[in-house]
């Protein structure tokens, strides 16, 4: 492909009202096809490409009226504008983002007054994968209309007819007279006062919008004035009536006031009386707390004198159950001995009956030995066997004598241990009653 020279405007006269703008440099990065960054320099005069199909020369062209503000991505032979950015190969990724400037001479400084501050005017597009573009003209950014306007002043654009591609000449010749009158405005470099005309008139529309829309608003507002007109005497009614209604409520409130310092008073009094009984009251808890702790010092000794009576009251309840058993035991004895005592009475009385008749013979023996002995000296032999009769008789007593003795002593043996078991079943009992006691 050959590019044409129309790429940048001719050198017209300086009766010209387009200004003229040189384009010097084309740098395209991540833009269809040329994925690493690619600078292309475009000298004065003719610059050609030449190169087979499918090498890219329609993406240069592509690129410089992507740059210039094209915003239809079927001109840029996609379906959005996202098809822009290299989709990868089979060996390289594909990119996120691609960017395209264009380098212009501005040495006659007859760019527009917002970007003809240097010598160069440099015009980058760039744009990010699902976020949209971004221009930015030295540096700064700006709108794309801004752009479209900076190139349409110079006599081209996107869409300008100095752009000459494939059919593009039979196009023009077969063009309608309308689009016709187009190419002669850009030749005469009108252009840029198209594009703002129409920017223009697109702004006198939305200002006669806006006033349509004013008109609405105070046609609206008026039916509210006369809303807050009324509003405005209700509120000054109801100014009037809250006046009042203060007037009355601070009357109230200084009754009110009136008969709370009086409360006041009396609860001051109340408190005092209260304080008072406080401190009494503090007084008492304070000795109540001494008498605690004094208490709580002599509980040890107390539990101490508690495990003692404990443990004492647990020794008298043996001692009760020893003395239970011994009462018991001496119930028994006692029972035993009133049986052997009834008998030793029995035996005692049967032995004093046996003694009485000892007595008795004892005597009517004595009286017949002295019969005998009065008798005379012939009974001596029959005195004398009646004498050891009577002797034999008198050991009989004798031996009864003894043997009542011992049973005396048995029965006085008895009496005396009689005496000490009631003496011992009397302690008991005492001991009993006083652990009943206890």
């Amino acid at each position: 492909m050959t590019a044409s020279p129309n790429f940048w405007p001719s050198k017209r006269s300086k009766a010209s009202a387009a200004p003229l703008i040189h384009f010097r440099l084309l740098r395209l990065s991540g833009f269809k096809s040329f994925v690493d960054s690619t600078e292309m320099a475009i000298e004065p005069g003719l610059t050609g490409i030449v190169g087979p199909n499918g090498c890219g020369k329609s993406n240069l062209v592509e690129g410089l009226r992507w740059v210039m503000g094209e915003s239809s991505a079927r001109q840029m032979r996609g379906d959005e504008m996202d098809d822009v950015i290299f989709g990868g190969t089979a060996s390289r990724p594909s990119r996120n983002l691609a960017e395209v400037s264009l380098l212009l001479d501005n040495g006659d400084r007859r760019a527009p007054s917002q970007f003809n501050d240097s010598d160069e005017v440099e015009v980058v597009r760039r744009i990010d994968r699902g976020r949209g573009s971004l221009y930015r003209v030295n540096g700064k950014e700006v709108r794309a209309r801004d752009v479209q306007i900076l190139f349409a002043d110079a006599a081209t654009g996107a869409r300008s007819t100095a752009i000459v591609s494939q059919g593009r000449v039979s196009a023009l010749i077969s063009a309608k007279p309308a689009d016709r009158r187009s190419l002669l405005e850009e030749a005469a470099g009108i252009g840029g006062l198209h594009s703002r005309r129409h920017e223009a008139e697109l702004r006198l529309a939305a200002a006669e919008t806006n006033l349509s829309r004013l008109e609405d608003l105070l046609a609206v507002l008026d039916g509210q004035l006369q809303g807050l007109r009324k509003q405005s005497r209700q509120t000054g009614k109801y100014r009037s009536l809250s006046e009042q209604i203060r007037r009355i409520e601070a009357r109230q409130l200084a009754a009110a006031w009136q008969d709370a310092v009086t409360t006041l008073e009396a609860a001051h009094d109340s408190i005092a009386e209260i304080e008072r009984q406080v401190e009494q009251l503090t007084g008492r808890a304070a000795e109540a707390a001494v008498r605690q702790n004094e208490t709580a010092a002599s509980l040890p000794s107390l539990r101490d004198g508690e495990a003692q009576a404990a443990g004492e009251l647990q020794r008298l309840r043996l001692a009760r159950e020893q003395l239970e058993g011994d009462e018991a035991r001496l119930t028994d004895a006692r029972r035993d001995m009133a049986q052997r005592l009834e008998q030793i009475t029995a035996d005692a009385a049967r032995e004093a009956a046996h003694a009485e008749d000892a007595l008795a013979a004892l005597e009517r023996l004595r009286a017949e030995a002295d019969g005998l002995t009065a008798g005379g000296e012939a009974e001596a032999a029959q005195l004398a066997d009646r004498q050891a009769c009577v002797e034999r008789q008198l050991r009989g007593t004798n031996a009864a004598e003894a043997e009542l003795s011992l049973v005396m002593e048995e029965v006085a043996a008895f009496e005396a241990e009689r005496g000490a078991a009631r003496r011992a079943l009397a302690e008991a009992e005492g001991r009993r009653d006083r652990l009943q006691a206890r």
